[in-house]
């Protein structure tokens, strides 16, 4: 980035906060579109080209959900669609990870940043972009998903490292969910499938390893939904 002449600032936090330190970014951040690459993702040469393209196409736009690649499956849809506020309310919306958001700056003047609540570093580790794109929806903004926006990540589907310390970060990650059922008042059937769902169904493809990662996803859940509702 240097060498083709992109200025990078580096900026620090006294406390560790992946929510907390995107928004620090946003707020130092000087142009229209933001997005929030990791360290080891890294975009196809296209991809700045056709998310501007995509705010021309329609000026209301206010964000765009690119392809993270590494986890989209054969039967993915292919083409551009806007995404619908009852369908991420079922977690049956689509998924959104924070290296495939492009987002437009009046989005975050409006509603503010990043729940710091939720995010590495907090009690609750995790979802704290499903609980953004859920705020946008419910606000009105028109986010749509772009196939061509194509984003890689390094990323395995396979477990890696001991049994007991996958189990411990699916906990930790696994309370943002909870919060999420229980800040956005999802409904009693949701909440109940996502609870249920991650031992049993690995459990009916007889894959006890999976299970017992989903024994922990699902405490995960509970805690956080308990926890959010005793007061955040």
């Amino acid at each position: 980035a240097l060498a083709d002449g992109i200025e990078v600032r580096h900026l620090r936090m006294a406390q560790p906060s992946l929510s907390g330190a995107r928004n620090l970014g946003i707020a130092e951040a000087r142009h229209e579109i933001l997005a929030f690459p990791d360290d080891d993702c890294w975009y196809e040469p296209d991809v700045i080209s056709r998310v501007r393209q995509a705010f021309l196409q329609n000026t209301l736009l206010k964000g765009v959900i690119g392809c993270w690649v590494e986890q989209a499956g054969s039967g993915s849809i292919n083409r551009p669609y806007a995404l619908e506020l009852a369908a991420w309310r079922r977690f049956r919306g689509g998924a959104a990870s924070s290296i495939s958001l492009f987002l437009k700056r009046e989005l975050f003047d409006t509603m503010g940043g990043f729940d710091e609540r939720f995010g590495v570093g907090q009690w609750y580790g995790a979802a704290e972009e499903t609980d953004f794109i859920l705020r946008a929806l419910a606000a009105g903004a028109q986010l749509q998903f772009r196939p061509e926006v194509r984003v890689h990540h390094a990323f395995t589907s396979e477990a890696v490292g001991k049994l007991a310390g996958l189990c411990r970060q699916a906990r930790r990650r696994s309370r943002g969910t909870g919060a999420l059922y229980a800040k956005h008042s999802l409904s009693p059937w949701v909440i109940a499938r996502g609870v249920v769902a991650p031992i049993f169904v690995p459990l009916s493809q007889g894959k006890l390893k999976a299970a017992i990662k989903g024994l922990y996803i699902s405490l995960g859940r509970v805690e956080g939904y308990v926890r959010w509702k005793l007061g955040g």
